[in-house]
């Protein structure tokens, strides 16, 4: 999708006031197609969001869009109450399309049936691929927590299930299974190495949906894609600021929003790196998102879920390596890449990463 159809096609559609000027490609999501807009008006310039969402992967827009503006609407109510000025940078703000669709979602079908939606730009804040700094770590954590807790008491219906069992990770499970079946471009012969590792651990496929069957973890509303790349982080203070990519925000357990912060907080080199003798948790990491989301989460979390908080990073990280390696085996098509066998190598380093959190459980558990 160029830049030229979002300037002709996409951009003229929603209520934003000022002169088109540019935009450009913006972000490192794998999903979406985002670009960053420029417009001219007459307080010195303003930055959009636009995104081309994936339907594809996302095959009810109108349901998705529901669920951010609910969640949207929900926590800025209680940021005004506290700190009106501050609200607008710490819960993200969806603009209107001039018309809005049949269903009344803040989304627009372009001529061509995409759809797209528009933020506003966040000033002063920014992103981060990886973390480095514990405080850092801490501060995005206890982003991620504050926002399940600020969620705990939406009212209304239960929202929608914008991917069905997103973290279901016994079916993650079952569906490598049949993908290394199918094996539609004959990879599977070489990936029998990754293949065996998954057969090995196939138990603690099960290990949170013991806990929430058991009654040890309960449903709460959540974000469940808690990358550190999806908290702002302010520019001057470095406080998480707010919770982007609110794609897969819907019903789930805490564990799973801990375990995919463990999962990528905690890895001390890129998703897909390629020498995996550098992939170790970092146990100062660790024990930093651990105090940033117990802190955030509060009472949101309860006392059983915190004693299996390493049991959290270590199944949604050999979740991710399941759905990395299910998706090369079948072609890429979930994932985008940016050059042959980049999948195959995010799967080693989440499947290297579930041997560290094994080997080094006690320790965690016991880190401050």
């Amino acid at each position: 999708m160029s830049v030229d159809f979002l300037e002709a096609s996409v951009a003229p559609h929603f209520q934003i006031d000022g002169e088109f000027a540019r935009a450009e490609p913006f972000g490192s999501g794998h999903i979406n197609s985002t670009y960053l807009a420029h417009y001219r008006d007459g307080n010195g310039g303003a930055r959009y969001v636009y995104q081309r969402i994936n339907d594809a992967v996302f095959t009810d827009v109108p349901a998705m869009m529901q669920n951010i503006a609910r969640v949207t609407e929900h926590v800025r109510r209680k940021l005004e109450r506290g700190d009106p000025d501050d609200a607008h940078r710490r819960v993200l703000t969806l603009v209107p399309p001039i018309v809005r669709t049949d269903s009344g979602y803040d989304a627009l079908r372009a001529d061509d049936g995409s759809w797209w939606r528009a933020y506003r730009f966040i000033d002063g804040a920014r992103t981060y691929d990886t973390l480095d700094d514990p405080q850092r770590a801490y501060r995005a954590a206890k982003t991620f927590g504050c926002f399940i807790e600020m969620l705990a008491d939406l009212g209304g219906d239960r929202l929608h299930e914008t991917i069905p069992a997103f973290h279901d990770t016994p079916k993650r499970y079952a569906d490598l299974i049949a993908a290394v079946e199918r094996d539609p471009l004959g990879r599977a012969a070489g990936v029998r190495d990754e293949i065996a590792f998954c057969e090995r651990n196939a138990a603690l496929a099960n290990a949170l949906e013991d806990l929430r069957a058991g009654g040890a973890s309960r449903e709460c509303v959540t974000h469940n894609d808690t990358k550190v790349n999806n908290v702002m982080m302010d520019d001057l203070t470095g406080e998480g600021l707010c919770v982007i990519d609110l794609d897969t925000v819907m019903p789930g357990l805490a564990l799973y929003d801990f375990g995919d912060m463990v999962r990528t907080a905690t890895m001390p080199v890129a998703e897909d790196e390629r020498d995996l003798s550098l992939v170790e948790v970092d146990a100062a990491m660790y024990a930093a998102v651990a105090r940033g989301f117990v802190e955030g989460a509060g009472a949101s979390l309860g006392p059983q879920e915190r004693e299996h908080m390493v049991t959290a990073g270590r199944v949604i990280t050999f979740e991710c390596g399941m759905r990395f390696l299910a998706d090369h085996i079948l072609g890429d098509a979930y994932f985008r890449i940016h050059r042959p066998g980049q999948n195959l190598d995010r799967a080693r380093t989440q499947f290297a990463l579930v041997d560290s959190l094994t080997r080094r459980e006690e320790e965690l558990h016991t880190s401050p």
